[in-house]
């Protein structure tokens, strides 16, 4: 089982697509069990509480890990298509657990076909589109810095009404919890999405602010009082991020309103303006590696101009020698032609040789 390193790429690679396989497997297998284990009430008798305690005392799992596989139990005992769908990898505990509160007998063949093969981010997206809510009221509000330690019992009680569907506002503090703080954490994470679909293109987006950043907003607000009487927040960023973007693609790519061919609007770019343009229209502002199947990569951060035929060994910076990497294919394409260990560091801690660093082949862009 860990004679990993004595592999050779093509069997390393076969592997691990049989190890995720049994993974995967396994997972349901445990999602199956954990759901008769729960209709049975197994873990009355084993002294807990819950089925989420059993799950974090016993099977030693994690809160997210307990959370998610318990509610995917209890949708598979309604919707047993659900296991083959992790077994073969269409769906995961995480995505289930999104889907199982719209599962109906009437949707649920329709609903979880139109999941399958989809992330967790898809996932909600298409949940907003067929579940659509209303928009949240725009607000600016300062966040309370007070710490607020739990009780076992009550962080208990947290997790035993989420497992039935509740909503707990407020959960009584004894003085002794502010004493005596519990270490042992019972209850899943509650993080809001940063970026949350509730309806077709529309979305709530929250964020804390500082104290500038705020002013900012306010001072916009203003400045924008006759076009934007409302002061609408949503209004507000978008004009703002709008002009952020625009200046953002002119530095990145080149991007302008009126071309110039050869001028370079990077100081110090040894790639013109003009070259930036077309290489990123080319490429789509996304990293232009493909894998030896087919797999173009979707990375957009990051974003570098690679070298096809490095500078080091007389490559030019024009639109054919060129193209879009993201940092790792970058640092990838450089092993690839230079022989492994002669990728440009990112990592300031570490010194680089000039020479080590001369030999890679591309010009990042500009960080954002």
């Amino acid at each position: 089982m860990m004679n990993a390193a004595t592999l050779t790429d093509d069997a390393l690679i076969a592997e691990l697509g049989r190890l995720a396989g049994r993974e995967r497997e396994a997972t349901a297998a445990l999602i199956v069990h954990l759901g008769e284990f729960d209709a049975r009430r197994l873990y009355e008798g084993a002294g807990h509480p819950s089925m989420f305690s059993y799950c974090r005392a016993v099977l030693r799992l994690s809160e997210d890990a307990a959370y998610n596989r318990i509610k995917a139990a209890r949708a598979a005992r309604t919707h047993p298509a659900i296991v083959d769908m992790l077994a073969d990898g269409s769906l995961s505990p995480t995505t289930v657990r999104l889907l199982a509160p719209h599962l109906t007998i009437e949707n649920g063949e329709a609903l979880l076909a139109a999941a399958a093969g989809k992330g967790t981010a898809d996932v909600k997206e298409l949940l907003a589109q067929w579940f659509p809510q209303p928009d949240v009221s725009p607000s600016v509000r300062k966040v309370p810095s007070r710490r607020v330690v739990v009780h076992t019992t009550a962080v208990a009680a947290v997790a035993d009404a989420r497992e039935a569907g509740s909503v707990v506002v407020d959960v009584p503090v004894p003085p002794s919890a502010l004493r005596n703080e519990a270490a042992l954490p019972t209850a899943p994470p509650t993080k809001p999405a940063i970026v949350r679909p509730l309806a077709p293109e529309r979305y709530e987006v929250r964020f804390t602010a500082d104290a500038a950043t705020r002013d900012l907003l306010r001072e916009a607000q203003d400045l924008l009082g006759h076009a934007i009487p409302t002061g609408d927040l949503a209004a507000v960023f978008h004009r703002a991020l709008s002009l952020l973007v625009t200046d953002l693609r002119r530095r990145k790519f080149g991007e302008t309103r009126r071309p110039r061919p050869g001028h370079s609007t990077d100081v110090g770019s040894d790639t013109s303006a003009a070259v930036r343009r077309a290489v990123s229209a080319r490429d789509a502002r996304r990293c232009g590696f493909v894998s030896k199947d087919g797999r173009r990569c979707e990375e957009r951060r990051f974003l570098e101009f690679h070298h096809v035929l490095p500078r080091a060994a007389g490559g030019l910076a024009t639109v054919d020698n060129i193209q879009l990497r993201c940092r790792a294919h970058n640092g990838h394409e450089v092993d690839l032609f230079f022989g492994p260990g002669k990728r440009r560091v990112k990592d300031r801690a570490r010194e680089v040789p000039a020479a080590t660093r001369s030999g890679t082949g591309a010009r990042p862009l500009l960080s954002g």
